[in-house]
């Protein structure tokens, strides 16, 4: 079941991000990111959170809506994007997508980014999405469609990664060694309209992006 995560970070309120949203069997906000289902008129299915920086009009736009509201206190030892991936995970959710996880907190971007792994690991498909870039852990292959002139970049999150393979690009790879904190995957560009990205041993974050 295909499950949609909105936190309260930056989100474009463009026709595409609503129909990413639409799309989703199970809709799931992180606390304040009640605010952009609420500016984009889509109510999701539950509300996840301690409610730091959701509004006081916003929550009760959406109590009066009837939406479920789960609230955690503010000491806790889980961020509420991850909260919310738990919930969706008793819920069924079988594929995930992050929205509004990225913005001027490094700090919550970074630690989103590393939910992907943990989804990763799970072997629960997932990704981030943004205005500009679209991102994956990869533990041993994906498929990626994209345009011409589409960047897509490669970064091990594991202190080594070996068996890197990649198609479709201009600059292919076979069975490569790349170690943490090389930069020999930045800005590899879609030759096709298809790419692959297959790694034998250890984690890659991939990156596709758009100026």
């Amino acid at each position: 079941m295909k499950c949609v995560i909105i936190a309260n970070g930056d989100l474009e309120y463009s026709d595409d991000m609503a129909g990413i949203i639409r799309q989703a069997r199970l809709i799931v906000c992180a606390d304040g990111g009640a605010r952009h289902l609420k500016a984009l008129n889509i109510l999701p299915h539950a509300i996840i959170g301690d409610f730091d920086s959701a509004s006081p009009e916003d929550q009760l736009f959406f109590k009066e809506k009837k939406i479920k509201t789960i609230s955690y206190p503010s000491r806790k030892n889980e961020t509420d994007s991850e909260l919310c991936i738990s919930w969706a995970l008793l819920n069924k959710a079988t594929d995930i997508t992050l929205l509004g996880v990225t913005g001027t907190r490094l700090d919550h971007t970074l630690a989103n980014i590393y939910l992907l792994k943990k989804l990763a690991e799970l072997h629960i498909p997932a990704r981030i999405i943004n205005k500009n870039n679209t991102i994956h852990i990869v533990t041993d292959y994906i498929e990626l469609k994209g345009q011409p002139g589409d960047f897509l970049s490669i970064l091990p999150i594991t202190e080594k990664a070996a068996g890197i393979t990649l198609k479709g690009l201009e600059y292919p790879l076979v069975d490569a060694t790349m170690e943490m904190g090389s930069c020999l995957g930045i800005s590899n560009v879609f030759k096709e309209m298809i790419a692959t990205v297959s790694v034998r041993e250890g984690l890659l974050m991939v990156i596709q992006s758009q100026d």
